[in-house]
C-alpha cells in the first residue's frame, strides 16, 4: 500500500503550494473539492523510487468551536487520522504564533510521526532564524521553499525515513505468488460488498442498505477453477463535502491505496443512480493508475428499459476513456449476469501483463505508417522507425524516431487502435511514448 503523508498548519503557510511542488499538479487526482478550503486534497507524489500519497489541508484550528473553523479543523483531524506521517508546516519568515503551539500540542497528543517544515525560508535556510521553532518540542526543524523549492529533497528524505518502506510494492510480490489482487471499487452502497458476498457463497462481508458500511479495505481469499484471487473491499468514494463524517473514515486513502495495489480493478456502478461525477472520479484515478477494469452496472434488475438506456448514454458520454473495458449487467443480489465477468476479469489482467516482442511491434508500426502517415509540421515530417516493450501492467510501447514531438494525439490514438487489435488488449490502458534521436551533428558549426 502506498504510505500517506498529511500537510497541516494554520491558515497561509504555504501547504498548498507545497502540496502543488510534490504532486507536481494543481489539481486533486480523485477528490477533487477545489474552491472549498475547508476540505482535503489528495493527490500523488513521487521522492526517487517511493511514491505516496499527499493530502492537502485548509487551516488547522484545533479548538474551533463553530461555523467553517469547527469544520476546517475536522477535515484536519480526518487528514491526520489517515496519514503515516505528517508534515507540520509553519510560517518560517512570519515566525512561531500561539496558533502553532496548539497545533503542536494536539500533534504531540497524537503520537504520529511529525516532521516540522518551516516554509518561506528562502536565504534562512542556514540561518539562526528558524532556531525559534524548535519550541514546539518536534524535533528537528527543516527550512524550505515550497514556492522556489528549495530544500524539499533533505524534506522528503526526513519524512519517509519512520516509514520503513520496502523495495518491493505488495502487487510485486502477489504477482510473483501467482495470486491476482482484484479491486472492488465504487460510490458508497453500489453493492461492492453483496457482490464479494456471492461471489463467496457466504456473509463474509457485512452488507446492508447504509452508505458507508465498509470503513477499511478488507482483503478476502479467494480461488475459482485452480486461479487464486485476493478480493478487496473498498469503503467507496462519497461525494465532495460529506467524506469528513465519521461513517466513511479512511474511506478515500484506503479506496486509493486498494486501487493502486490491485492488478484488476472492477468498477462498480448503481444502475439506479446513474454515472455520477464520483464515478468518472474513480474511473480516472484507475486509467490515471495504470490498472486493468472491468466495468459491472448492478442493481439492474431494479430499472426499467428507459433508465437501461439512459444508463448506456451516461456511460458513453462521462465515461468515454473507458472504452477499452468491457462491461456487464448484473444483479448481486440476484446473482445475475455474474459469470461473464470472470472471463472478463482474466481477460483484463492477461492483456496487462503482455509481452510484446520489438520485431512485431516494429513491423506492426511500420504498417501503420505506410497505411496512414503521420502529418507534417511545418518543414519536418515526423519519422517513425521502430517500437519496442517498455513495460507491464499497464503495457508500455515505446517509438524511437525522429521529429516524433510533432506526432499528433490523434495519431497517438490511431497508432493505439492497431496496437490493441493485434494483441487483443481489451480491459487494460496502452500507454505509447515517443522517443526522438537526437542529431549527432546537431552541435556542431
Amino acid at each position: 500500500m502506498k504510505p500517506v503523508m498529511a500537510l497541516v498548519g494554520r491558515p497561509n503557510v504555504g501547504k498548498s503550494t507545497l502540496f502543488n511542488r510534490l504532486t507536481k499538479s494543481r489539481d486533486a487526482i480523485v477528490a477533487d473539492f477545489a474552491g472549498l478550503t475547508r476540505d482535503r486534497h489528495y493527490g500523488n507524489a513521487r521522492h526517487g523510487r517511493y511514491e505516496f500519497i499527499v493530502i492537502d489541508t485548509g487551516g488547522f484550528e484545533p479548538d474551533a468551536e463553530s461555523g467553517i473553523y469547527k469544520e476546517m479543523a475536522k477535515q484536519t483531524q480526518q487528514a491526520v487520522a489517515e496519514a503515516d506521517v505528517v508534515i507540520f508546516v509553519v510560517d518560517g519568515r512570519g515566525g512561531l504564533s500561539g496558533h502553532d503551539h496548539e497545533i503542536a500540542k494536539y500533534l504531540r497528543r497524537l503520537g504520529k510521526p511529525t516532521i516540522v517544515a518551516a516554509n518561506k525560508a528562502e536565504g534562512m535556510l542556514e540561518g539562526p532564524q528558524l532556531a525559534e521553532f524548535y519550541e514546539l518540542g518536534l524535533g528537528e526543524v527543516h527550512g524550505v521553499s515550497a514556492a522556489h523549492g528549495q530544500g524539499i529533497r533533505s524534506l522528503m528524505d526526513a519524512a519517509l525515513e519512520p516509514l520503513n518502506l520496502p523495495e518491493d510494492d505488495d502487487a510485486a510480490e502477489a504477482q510473483q505468488s501467482g495470486i491476482t489482487k482484484l479491486a472492488v471499487a465504487g460510490r458508497p452502497n453500489v453493492g461492492k460488498s453483496t457482490l464479494i458476498n456471492a461471489w463467496l457463497g457466504e456473509e463474509r462481508l457485512v452488507a446492508f442498505d447504509l452508505p458507508g458500511t465498509t470503513r477499511d479495505a478488507i482483503s478476502v481469499p479467494f480461488e475459482r477453477n485452480g486461479q487464486k484471487f485476493e478480493l478487496i473491499d473498498t469503503a467507496g468514494l462519497r461525494r465532495k463535502g460529506k467524506v469528513f463524517e465519521a461513517i466513511e473514515k479512511f474511506s478515500v486513502v484506503k479506496t486509493l491505496q486498494a486501487i493502486e495495489s490491485a492488478n484488476v480493478v472492477l468498477l462498480l456502478l448503481d444502475a439506479t443512480q446513474g454515472v455520477t461525477d464520483q464515478d468518472a472520479h474513480i474511473a480516472g484515478y484507475i486509467l490515471e493508475s495504470g490498472r486493468a477494469v472491468v466495468m459491472a452496472v448492478n442493481k439492474w434488475d431494479a430499472v426499467d428499459d428507459y433508465q437501461r438506456e439512459q444508463v448506456r448514454r451516461q456511460i458513453e458520454q462521462r465515461l468515454p476513456f473507458l472504452k477499452f473495458a468491457e462491461m456487464h449487467f448484473i444483479s448481486a443480489i440476484k446473482r445475475q449476469g455474474m459469470g461473464p465477468l470472470w472471463g472478463s476479469i482474466a481477460q483484463a489482467h492477461k492483456a496487462a501483463m503482455v509481452k510484446m516482442t520489438t520485431p512485431v511491434l516494429t513491423r506492426l508500426l511500420l504498417e501503420s505508417v505506410q497505411f496512414q502517415a503521420p502529418k507534417r509540421s511545418g518543414m519536418f515530417r515526423p519519422k517513425l522507425r521502430y517500437a519496442h516493450q517498455g513495460g507491464m501492467n499497464p503495457p508500455v510501447i515505446v517509438v524511437h524516431g525522429n521529429s516524433l514531438e510533432h506526432v499528433t494525439d490523434s495519431y497517438k490514438r490511431f497508432l493505439e487502435g492497431r496496437f490493441r487489435k493485434e494483441f487483443n488488449l481489451v480491459g487494460t490502458p496502452l500507454r505509447i511514448e515517443l522517443k526522438t534521436s537526437k542529431n549527432p551533428y546537431a552541435d556542431q558549426d
